[in-house]
């Protein structure tokens, strides 16, 4: 059986996988979500979801840097990956141990064509479908609930020393839009470094959102931006629901809604 990937690489599987690694965290959950839990033979320190997963699976590395020799051990029938999350080196070195599926996510309609491929590729269609039906219920109740609410001015902090913002090009800003915020750095590209001593004149966020990851901003960081920008509300907000783009997505519409409430 051949398949394509999200940046269009062919990989050929003899029978559907049952030995699966991911390299990627909202992945490793969606499988989960998709049934998949105890197929799952490997994955990344990161891979935090669901609770107590890491404790019962081998740990093959981060997202940036992976054990060879365990994957390896591990003998997988398939290893997910992602373009942004992990580096074309480890890509290059997983097919050389077994398929290899690369995800490239920039918009919920890319997140659903995941959802729908991995369906295909696992033998899992009906769990699958399902979650991508529950998402296109989720998001067309959000967006007629967004459809009105007045556009807020907003800056998305990911990084601390150096500041660093998700801007254009990026899963966090396409959900920035989707919440009616305009992303003051949307004339940047992905995550560039940015001045906190600038952004008045950038454009004068009317809200700064400080992520919890991967950077964990906490309150002592609020007063640390607020002193250069006294007229901007600013507010910690959950980081994977703005960044993960697996079943999380069921979880971040009422998140948004809960966030336009607090501004």
């Amino acid at each position: 059986m051949k398949f394509k990937d999200q940046i269009n690489r062919v990989f050929e599987l003899p029978k559907t996988p049952k030995r699966i690694i991911s390299l990627v965290p909202s992945q490793t959950e969606l499988l989960v979500d998709l049934g998949l839990k105890d197929n799952i033979v490997g994955l990344t320190k990161f891979c935090i979801h669901p609770v107590g997963l890491k404790k019962i699976k081998t740990v093959v590395g981060g997202t940036k840097t992976i054990n060879i020799e365990k994957i390896k051990v591990l003998k997988p029938d398939i290893i997910l990956c992602n373009k942004e999350e992990n580096t074309k080196e480890i890509v290059e070195t997983c097919e050389q141990i077994a398929p290899t599926h690369v995800s490239d996510i920039y918009n919920l309609n890319d997140a659903k064509e995941l959802i729908t491929q991995y369906g295909e590729i696992l033998s899992c269609e009906r769990s699958a479908l399902k979650i991508y039906n529950e998402l296109d219920l989720r998001l067309n109740d959000f967006k007629e609930f967004i459809k009105n609410k007045k556009t807020i001015k907003v800056a998305y902090f990911i990084w601390r020393n150096p500041w660093m913002v998700a801007a254009n090009n990026t899963f966090i800003n396409h959900l920035l839009q989707l919440n009616n915020f305009e992303n003051i750095y949307i004339n940047k590209e992905r995550y560039p470094e940015v001045d906190i001593k600038k952004m008045k004149q950038e454009g004068n966020p009317e809200v700064i959102l400080l992520s919890s990851e991967p950077y964990p901003f906490k309150e002592i960081h609020i007063n640390e931006i607020q002193k250069y920008n006294p007229t901007s509300k600013i507010l910690l907000v959950d980081g994977e629901l703005f960044s993960w783009y697996g079943s999380r997505l069921l979880k971040a519409f009422d998140y948004f809604k809960e966030l336009r409430n607090r501004i």
